[in-house]
């Protein structure tokens, strides 16, 4: 490969890019130009003694395998210069860190850039104290500069900062934040699927913290969104349901919150069509601790059987399960 000065040369690719602490990224439009998705791509990656460039070179498979033989007999690397600090690798990073994966569930166009906006935020809400407006103004630049003329990515775009605020809450003890995302992030979340798991995380992050006068409203919230269904779509308001029992299953909850999913629940458990759906309602009351309503669909649902039904042996086993079940405790409401 030439290493010359290719400045007077016209280049079939030219942008500028930045380090990030995750490494180099190619750019989209690059890599959507040079390479096949599917397809494996090997570099040899040199720099020269002057350590004023990075040069990467294509290679075969073939070329891989023989350099790779090459560089396995080479002699290690001279050792450092004297005086030169030596780095010591540490089990531990110093101060907090995020787990970007979980920040970044959908990725978009931008992410990249998204993702340098929200580190330097986050370096500002760990400051001590809180460097709480400035982190706020990143966070606020990153939803107004990076939003394209594309919904769906608008949409991931939000959801990702609402995941990075949800951590600082959790992190920095910032629970006033809650609101805020609501006012400021759900209502921009054009997808209705990703909008329902917009609030399902405040769902959760609000009982984490004991808002429980905000959880009553992010879980009724979720529950009209619920209601948007068509009939047709059965699988979607049941796989609703279920990740909103996920989300409370295993938390305090009001006696609000408690009439909200029993009305719900046994809206769709006496409405809806199917042994098949009934059941799994049944069992979702049943991981709530709602037994006497679990109980009542349930027997209801064995009577509507056919004796020659093959779900009859099921449901009885299930109705047998809520009978000697405990009934739940009364619940103190907290509101």
């Amino acid at each position: 490969m030439a290493q010359e000065d290719n400045s007077n040369q016209e280049n079939f690719f030219e942008d500028i890019i930045k380090k990030t602490k995750t490494g180099l990224t190619f750019p989209k439009s690059f890599r959507d130009e040079m390479f096949e998705e599917d397809e494996d791509i090997f570099f040899r990656m040199i720099v020269p003694q002057e350590k004023d460039k990075i040069i990467l070179e294509i290679l075969s498979e073939d070329k891989v395998k023989e350099l790779q033989e090459k560089l396995k007999a080479r002699k290690p690397r001279a050792p450092r210069t004297p005086g030169q600090p030596k780095k010591k690798a540490t089990g531990k990073a110093k101060g907090p860190v995020i787990n970007w994966a979980e920040v970044f569930g959908y990725d978009f166009e931008r992410q990249n850039e998204v993702k340098d906006v929200l580190e330097s935020a986050f370096l500002k809400f760990a400051e001590k104290p809180i460097n709480f407006e400035d982190a706020m103004g990143r966070v606020k630049y990153a939803l107004i500069s990076f939003l394209t003329s594309r919904k769906s990515d608008n949409a991931k775009l939000y959801f990702a900062v609402e995941n990075f605020l949800i951590k600082i809450i959790e992190m920095f003890d910032q629970p006033n934040l809650i609101e805020w995302i609501f006012d400021k992030i759900i209502p921009n979340v054009e997808s209705k699927f990703l909008y329902e798991l917009a609030l399902l995380e405040l769902v959760e992050i609000s009982l984490k913290t004991k808002r429980f006068e905000k959880a009553e409203i992010y879980i009724f919230h979720v529950l009209v969104n619920i209601d948007t269904y068509n009939e047709s779509e059965m699988y979607n308001i049941l796989n609703s349901f279920k990740q909103l029992v996920k989300k409370v299953r295993w938390s305090e909850r009001t006696t609000k919150i408690d009439k909200l999913l029993k009305e719900k629940l046994m809206e769709y458990g006496e409405g809806v069509e199917g042994i098949e759906y009934k059941i799994q309602i049944v069992e979702f009351l049943e991981d709530l601790k709602y037994i006497e309503l679990g109980y009542k669909l349930a027997k209801d649902v064995q009577d509507g059987l056919p004796p020659e039904s093959i779900r009859l042996p099921e449901v009885r086993k299930l109705v047998r399960r809520l009978h000697t079940a405990p009934i739940e405790e009364q619940k103190e409401d907290f509101t």
